[in-house]
């Protein structure tokens, strides 16, 4: 599988992902072919590009609970996209608190982890379907640590407009394309400059959602100016939505095709405790799969391994399947304090390869 820009896609090539209408209905099912109307579709949707399978590979597995978390993903970016729009224009809301209940009902709740892979984003689109997955992994977190429902309410809501000065930017670092430190810098601007329509669009909540919106992206940006935030005071919001916000930012195909694996993410707020909240960062790796069972990873070694058992207590740390000589190291031993997963093998779209007849050889479910 691989990602191929909008401008270099030809007939015949077969689609690796679903692509879904904003409704929702389906429009080309994974497998199909492209055509002269499936191309100009793409492009009519101004999508970077699209995940394709090579000439000769199998379709992998996806299933039903990703494909619904696509679909879904798709529905509700069309709703936070509108209501953003209608937020800038008219400085009112009318449907957040509906995508905002949507998200919590059924993302809140939820006594599972789940596979929260990246979709496709056009520069239309970019800056809501940042905001849906940053209210996806606000919603999570929250559940984990027991916040109310009155104040999850809140930070969602923070988490949909936090980025809404960024709506019509023409600034390449917005959707991750080559930049330089002004283009970063001018960036925050924008998202600043637009909290006080966030004040007045939201007064009915007084002045939590600016305060968590504020708090968390003016941090973001002294952290890379290179201020010293570790005795910053913020709402425990704030510290959620920032957690959440670079998960996301760092994780997401960006303009240039690329990311960074979840477990580079992660390794960014294990190895950065003065600034990500421990407890908040914890709640995050219970809500999603970083390393679990059938994933297959590279160690510090240089060997490839499959992950056998997850580590509950240390996730960069699980039992792994050597594949050079089938030995199965247990990385949360102090024995094995010298080796560790550097980063998993994944394909272009972000997902896990699973090794699953390796796993079920060795009894796995």
């Amino acid at each position: 599988m691989k990602f191929v820009k909008q401008e270099d896609l030809k007939i015949g090539m077969r689609l690796a992902r679903p692509i879904y209408a904003k409704n929702g209905v389906l429009l080309f099912d994974r497998d199909s072919q492209l055509s002269n109307s499936t191309i100009s579709s793409v492009k009519n949707f101004g999508l970077f590009g699209i995940y394709i399978l090579e000439p000769a590979e199998p379709l992998p597995p996806m299933s039903e609970e990703d494909r619904e978390f696509e679909r879904f993903q798709t529905v509700m970016v069309a709703m936070i996209h509108e209501e953003l729009d209608r937020i800038i224009a008219t400085k009112h809301t009318k449907n957040s608190s509906n995508v905002s209940a949507q998200i919590i009902k059924k993302f809140g709740h939820l006594d599972n982890k789940i596979n929260f892979y990246q979709n496709l984003r056009s520069r239309n689109d970019f800056v809501a379907r940042h905001a849906l997955n940053v209210a996806i992994l606000c919603s999570m977190i929250c559940h984990v640590m027991n916040v109310s429902i009155d104040e999850q309410d809140k930070i969602i809501h923070a988490a949909l407009v936090h980025d809404i000065g960024r709506m019509k930017s023409k600034n390449e670092a917005v959707y991750g394309g080559e930049g330089n430190p002004g283009d970063r810098i001018r960036m925050f601007q924008e998202t600043i400059s637009a909290y006080d329509i966030i004040e007045e669009s939201f007064a009915a909540y007084g002045p939590a959602i600016k305060r968590i919106c504020n708090q968390a992206i003016h941090t973001q940006m002294d952290i890379e100016n290179g201020v010293d935030v570790s005795d910053r005071k913020m709402v425990m919001g704030a510290k959620i939505l920032m957690v959440a916000n670079k998960y996301d930012e760092l994780t997401a195909m960006s303009l240039s095709g690329e990311s960074i694996s979840e477990v580079k993410a992660i390794k960014e707020f294990i190895d950065h405790p003065e600034w990500y909240d421990k407890e908040v960062v914890a709640a995050l790796l219970s809500s999603v799969n970083i390393l679990f069972p059938g994933v297959s990873v590279e160690l510090n070694t240089g060997e490839k391994a499959l992950v056998l058992t997850e580590n509950v207590f240390n996730v960069l740390r699980p039992t792994v399947l050597c594949f050079k000589d089938n030995s199965i190291l247990d990385l949360s031993l102090r024995s094995n304090s010298d080796i560790f997963v550097c980063d998993v093998m994944k394909t272009l779209d972000n997902r896990y390869i699973m090794n699953t007849e390796v796993l079920n050889n060795l009894g796995g479910d």
